[in-house]
């Protein structure tokens, strides 16, 4: 493995820290400013909207600037946004400081990506981009159960204290580690202007590529965003319990991801409607498992390693589909997987506050990730169409695109 990769899973360990260990948090959070848990589980919304904002306007940015560089920047922000939120003293203010930390989120991923799968074989890519999202899983094992842990012994604001800190040594690690990449213009780098990064977005594939994952890892957070209050509530598990509940969700992840790489440099449409499938049904199961002790601890991680398991093939998906031209189409689908969550944070706080009980975020969950599987059948349908006749316009379905000059970028296969 490429020391690189292991420096972007350094900076991904410490942004998914701080996207999720709030979930563990918002009983806490909510009783220190008075507000009810769905008003904090604002935090999880703004952090999400705030990548979705914050991806597209920091990739333009990245293509004006070397990927190595871009990133630092990106972590110096994740940094300060973190700070902000453990200091602030108005609930307003925490909101403010998670929107912050969220605007170098979707960029980070989205650059890390290209630069991952430029760092292997392209045989090996998916698995390339899988290692930098294992940061992001690993956080879940080890960083949000032991952040949910200080919050609830010592305090939330000692919490993202430690993530701030988390930034810190992201920063380092791709200072050290990341290879210097040539600024744009010099050097003999090549990158496409932003009228060609826009020109991605008219491929109906890439489109589709990004509304499964609206909707299917969107599905996940309908479920996990408010476990604390579901576990407690409905399970019966007490308050403590939740961190030992999200470490399983965490391994789930971890194996769910690990595999989703593996395959989907094999076969990525047929991995992807496998996970998607499972991933409805498993939610909606949660609707009645959530109510038993057992079977709710055996659920959670299945939800991790299904949700996550989708993410690979689909990062690499939007990958293949922009070959000539990939930054910006990469940020921003790394912002619909934030815009998923936060779609399914606000639908599953608006079941909760209707009174439909504390497990009907589960059923939202399953509806998205059911919706998602019909868009992967329709894309991979289109696929078909595609190959069965070639000379169709490449707008009008998927199309190979040409090969890009720069050796890092991935290429469609």
């Amino acid at each position: 493995m490429p020391l690189a990769l292991l420096a972007l899973a350094i900076g991904a360990f410490g942004i998914g820290t701080t996207e999720f260990v709030v979930m563990g948090l918002l009983p806490q959070v909510a009783q220190d400013f008075g507000v009810s848990v769905p008003t904090a589980g604002l935090l999880t919304t703004g952090y999400a909207l705030g990548v979705v904002v914050g991806a597209p306007l920091l990739a333009v940015l990245g293509t004006r600037i070397s990927r190595k560089r871009m990133l630092m920047l990106l972590m110096g922000l994740f940094v300060a946004g973190n700070l902000l939120t453990a200091l602030a003293p108005t609930f307003g203010l925490v909101l403010a400081g998670r929107i912050t930390a969220s605007l170098a989120h979707g960029a980070f991923f989205g650059i890390g990506s290209i630069v991952a799968a430029g760092l292997v074989a392209p045989a090996r890519r998916a698995g390339a981009i899988a290692m930098m999202f294992t940061g992001l899983t690993v956080a879940n094992v080890v960083g949000v159960p032991l952040g949910t842990l200080v919050g609830q012994q010592v305090g939330w604001r000692a919490t993202f204290a430690l993530v701030a800190a988390l930034g810190v040594a992201g920063l380092a690690g791709i200072a050290a580690l990341v290879p210097a990449d040539p600024r744009p213009g010099t050097d003999g780098a090549h990158r496409p202007g932003i009228r060609r990064e826009l020109a991605a977005f008219r491929n109906v594939q890439v489109v589709l590529a990004m509304l499964m994952t609206v909707l299917g890892f969107g599905g996940v957070f309908a479920a996990i965003t408010y476990i604390a209050p579901m576990m407690t509530g409905a399970a019966g598990y007490a308050e403590s319990s939740v961190t030992w509940l999200l470490v399983l969700f965490g391994l789930g992840m971890v194996a769910g991801n690990l595999i989703g790489g593996r395959y989907a440099d094999r076969r990525l449409m047929p991995m992807l409607m496998t996970a998607l499938g499972a991933l409805a049904v498993v939610l909606a199961l949660f609707a009645f498992t959530a109510h038993d002790k057992v079977l709710a601890a055996l659920t959670v991680p299945l939800i991790g390693a299904l949700g996550f398991a989708t993410v690979p093939p689909l990062q690499k998906r939007v990958l293949d589909r922009t070959a000539d031209a990939p930054t910006l189409a990469s940020a921003v689908n790394i912002g619909a997987f934030n815009l998923g969550n936060a779609l399914a944070a606000w639908l599953g706080g608006a079941v909760l506050s209707a009174g439909f009980g504390a497990t009907a975020p589960n059923w939202v969950g399953a509806l998205m990730a059911g919706a998602a599987l019909g868009l992967a059948v329709l894309s991979t349908a289109l696929d078909r169409r595609s190959t069965a006749a070639p000379n169709v316009a490449p707008n009008a379905a998927p199309a190979t695109v040409a090969a890009p000059a720069d050796p890092r970028v991935p290429v469609h296969h």
